[in-house]
């Protein structure tokens, strides 16, 4: 395998030691230690080298981020967690247009502006002091206020600032990382923005271009294709949520992202036009060979057009690597497609310390890997591979040569985006056969020949119909494809440790630690055989490891003979997934982020249960009704089956009268439907309140009992459950407050100890209006858990509550602070994990 590919693995593989150091450490070195015997000392002493120097300028980085992190402005105890400020900067990237929530109107739409070199004067503990802020503010504008904003501009404006939205699950990886790669400290929505000076030079021209184009989308394309003519052409991730989820379950997501087969396809058609223009041009022809000529200016046209279409990760790792295959051929030179791959990584490496934590640059690299190994597979069968093909009719050699490709495309990938969804979609295989000609060969030319013709009324209009129509009959493929179902394989997600040895297994199985020819003699031949047992001892050890570690996920998903209440960090919300000591689980609640297109069900709920291995629970128990505790379950359960969902009743009785919307009733009453469509038994307080065994645990519904009260709020109704195993009990209040605890409190007089508890889940998020003393010496917990966000608007916990935890000693333990929080028993002692905090919790 070529050394520069293997130094380039090793340099960016680096960046992933601070997030899974033993994994990480281990595949590097054994494929160094293969390298090594293969009589490459060297060349695996240097691996060894970069991944060390790639760790260290990783760690560096990562550092210098929590530091800016942590000097970020905050709020003031007890305050809305969006702080007040004035924001001076400079625009880093180029702004990128965001749609409303009813349709992407101009007037509901919005501009993303990531600002760099950034002065803050802030509202709270350090009013009125300019601060430098040591990273990127992301700053969300109405359309009409940032559409004209370039790169380079240096802008004001008034801003509510808080850290990103971000969910800490130790399960689901670090993302420290990642964090850092991004640079954003600070983000949230402006207004009354002003342009302070204008950028100049090329970035700024190149943005006035974006500009330009975007205008000419939204003004001459179908309005339903408008959208995925802008992430085509420039970049900008906008669908609609059922757009995005059809091309993300469809497996078509790649036509729409600006992505390297895009740019190759684009800057090598400009090449071979400016091949046959300078071919015709006689007294250049005889001068210079118009292909060296039209590589080299095809150079300058690839880093174009990769800025002008956003410079994802994917577009910049396919712009090195065909910079150096034009390069090759302006001095008449030929590269090796691995070796262009490797250079491309190894720039990146060089220049972005984290690349290697971009998925769409992994996605990338991944998918030309698997390309140039089947070419490279294509090319040794040579001539028997094309006697039967010549053998076939056009028609099947078209489609068994594009199911080749795009299994060879996809196979390398698939662990990736394992890690990002629930299954894999063989019918995408198909779907790309048809979808793929009308997305590369038809809608991407059409679509940026359009750019050019807004001299050409008619002729842009006609561009437009068409580039719309191509479009939208890919996402109707798309759509088709997800909604069938076809062929879609839910796997497993990917833990840390099985990534690490299908890289293994795949290494094993290269040019890298193959042990080469036995056509030798004496020492040589023996040597080699040595070598090839070494190789297939490392693919079988590969293959059991993944095993072993499969089984290990499945026991520490669903530990027996203990019980186990995972406390989620699912934002501005309640959630916590319940592990009973029979093996069973339990969820209340999953979240929910109102406004926000972020769905903590998605993001959090459904990994989580996919890294433990759950494919069922045995209840779902939704403490009351509102969105930020019910909005996470469509998404958080779709690959799951549901034994009984637990309700209180309010919902439905309320729900005819109820106004219609995402957030209300209504919204609750059709997601019950649908749960109890798909087998889900719903129960009711008249058959819940007293205590039940579920799972070897026991589990006492305190309230509403024996019905919700109309007469009380919401929060008040909330499901009130006390589960225990052994001598430990927890306590799960929803968000009750005040008048339910009041009646806890009447109820527990006649039952004494009723509402003992060693853990509590805190009562509406920590508010000023839950957590009574009289609750907190009723319940006399040893700690607590306040569900709450980072970026919520009540400023919850509330320091009154707080204090009242501080005065009895108890401990309070917050998922803004601390991320998820997971509390484990055996019936007699209490064993609490949680991630280390991003700063001092208010």
């Amino acid at each position: 395998m070529d050394a520069i590919w293997l130094l380039s693995l090793s340099l960016a593989g680096g960046a992933l030691v601070p997030g899974a150091p033993a994994v990480t450490l281990g595949v590097l070195g054994v494929a160094a230690a293969l390298v090594a015997l293969r009589g490459r000392r060297a060349l695996a002493i240097a691996l060894l080298a970069l991944v060390a120097v790639g760790a260290l300028r990783a760690s560096r980085a990562i550092s210098r981020h929590a530091t800016a992190e942590r000097a970020a402005p905050r709020a003031l105890a007890g305050a809305p967690r969006l702080v007040r400020c004035s924001v001076t900067g400079s625009v880093a990237t180029s702004p990128t247009r965001a749609t409303g929530a009813s349709g992407g109107t101009t007037a509901d739409a919005s501009v993303r502006l990531a600002i760099e070199e950034v002065t803050l004067t802030c509202e709270g503990e350090n009013a009125a002091q300019p601060t430098a802020l040591a990273g990127r503010v992301v700053l969300h504008v109405p359309w009409a206020e940032g559409e004209a904003l370039r790169r380079g501009d240096r802008v004001e404006a008034f801003a509510s600032l808080a850290p990103p939205q971000r969910f800490v699950v130790p399960e689901l990886g670090d993302d420290r990382a990642s964090r850092a790669h991004g640079g954003v400290v600070l983000s949230g929505g402006a207004v009354d923005l002003v342009r302070l000076a204008e950028g100049r030079g090329p970035r700024a021209w190149i943005d006035e271009a974006r500009r330009h184009v975007r205008a000419r989308i939204l003004a001459t394309f179908p309005p339903r294709a408008e959208a995925l003519a802008r992430a085509l052409v420039l970049g900008e991730n906008d669908l609609a949520p059922d757009d995005a989820r059809d091309f993300r379950d469809g497996g078509l997501s790649h036509l729409l992202a600006v992505s390297g087969m895009h740019l190759v396809l684009t800057v090598n058609g400009a090449v071979l036009a400016l091949t046959a223009l300078f071919c015709r041009v006689r007294w250049l022809a005889l001068r210079v060979v118009p292909r060296r000529l039209a590589s080299l200016v095809g150079l300058v046209i690839c880093w174009i057009y990769c800025d002008f279409s956003g410079s994802s990760g994917s577009a910049v790792r396919a712009a090195w690597m065909l910079s150096v295959q034009l390069l090759a051929a302006a001095l008449g030179r030929r590269v090796r497609p691995l070796r262009a791959l490797g250079w491309s990584v190894l720039v990146m490496a060089l220049v972005e310390p984290l690349v290697a934590v971009d998925v769409s640059f992994a996605l990338s690299a991944a998918a030309t890997l698997g390309l140039i190994g089947h070419a490279s597979l294509s090319g040794r069968l040579g001539p028997r591979l094309s006697t039967h093909l010549a053998r076939a009719p056009a028609p099947a050699r078209y489609v068994g040569q594009s199911l080749a490709t795009t299994l060879a495309a996809t196979a390398p990938c698939a662990p990736i985006l394992l890690r990002m969804g629930p299954a894999l979609s063989l019918g995408s295989l198909l779907a790309n056969v048809i979808a793929v000609p009308l997305g590369e060969a038809a809608a991407l030319p059409i679509c940026l020949t359009h750019a050019l013709l807004a001299p050409l009324p008619r002729a842009e209009r006609g561009a437009a119909l068409a580039g719309g129509g191509a479009l939208l009959l890919v996402g109707r493929l798309a759509h088709l494809t997800a909604t069938s179902r076809l062929g879609r394989v839910a796997l497993p997600r990917p833990t840390d440790t099985q990534l690490g040895f299908l890289v293994l297994l795949a290494f094993a199985g290269t040019g890298a630690a193959r042990a080469g020819s036995s056509r030798g003699t004496g020492a040589s031949a023996a040597r080699a055989a040595r070598l090839r047992s070494l190789q297939r001892a490392a693919q079988v050890s590969a293959l059991a490891g993944l095993a072993l570690a499969e089984v290990h996920a499945r026991r520490t998903g669903a530990p027996r003979g203990a019980l186990r209440v995972t406390f989620l960090d699912v934002g501005q919300g309640d959630s916590a997934l319940i592990d009973l000591p029979s093996g069973e689980a339990v969820l209340i609640d999953a979240g929910g982020l109102v406004g926000s297109a972020v769905d903590p069900g998605e993001r959090v709920v459904a990994p989580l249960l996919r890294a433990r291995r759950r494919s069922a629970l045995a209840a779902v128990i939704v403490s009351h009704p509102h969105p930020d505790h019910f909005m996470g379950l469509r998404a958080g359960l779709e690959a799951v089956r549901v034994g009984e969902v637990w309700d209180t009743g309010e919902a439905r009785a309320t729900a005819p009268n109820a106004r219609p919307g995402p957030y209300g009733a209504t919204a609750y009453v059709a997601l019950l439907g649908e749960l109890e469509a798909r087998g889900a038994r719903v129960r009711r307080p008249d058959t819940l309140c007293g205590t039940h065994e579920i799972g070897g645990a026991e589990v006492t519904v305190l309230a509403p009992c024996p019905a919700f009260a109309e007469d009380r709020g919401t929060n008040d109704n909330s499901l009130v459950l006390r589960v225990r195993f052994g001598d430990r009990a927890f306590l799960f209040v929803g968000d009750a407050e005040h008048a339910e605890e009041g009646l806890l409190l009447q109820r527990a007089a006649d039952a004494a100890g009723s509402l003992r508890a060693d853990v509590l889940k805190v009562g509406h998020h920590g508010s000023r209006t839950s957590s009574g003393d009289a609750l907190l010496d009723a319940v006399a917990p040893h700690l607590a858990v306040a569900s709450c966000g980072g970026r919520n608007r009540y400023g919850h916990p509330h320091p009154v509550t707080t204090e009242r935890f501080r005065g009895r000693g108890i401990a309070l333990l917050r998922t803004d602070c601390l991320g998820t929080v997971s509390v484990r028993t055996d019936g007699r002692s209490l064993e609490v994990a949680a991630t280390a905090g991003d700063g001092p919790c208010l």
